[in-house]
């Protein structure tokens, strides 16, 4: 997850996060969201068992609101995962399951 000069957050997947952090800042290579919004800084990195959970991940943090994302960055540092989260009206999201 990177977080722009203003304080927004972009989230993404790659197999190289340094690779892929040089293409953003370069703008060349980078997503279209994030040019012209630096410097960026990436505030968090996360390994997942497959492509899929990853996608998963994904798409699941990108529906959340700012203020959800921030509370699971501040979880996501003691070791939770997406399945321990609860989403902000209390309902378990089970959108990663363990295998």
């Amino acid at each position: 997850m990177i977080e722009t000069a203003a304080g927004a957050l972009y989230t993404g997947i790659t197999t190289n996060v340094e690779r892929r952090l040089i293409e953003h800042r370069s703008g060349r290579r980078g997503a279209k969201a994030l040019r012209g919004k630096g410097p960026l800084r990436l505030v968090h990195q996360q390994a997942v068992g497959s492509r899929s959970e990853a996608l998963k991940l994904e798409a699941w943090l990108k529906r959340q609101s700012a203020s959800a994302k921030r509370a699971w960055l501040e979880s996501a540092g003691q070791g939770l995962t997406l399945s321990d989260r609860q989403n902000p009206e209390g309902n378990h999201d089970n959108v990663i399951k363990s295998t």
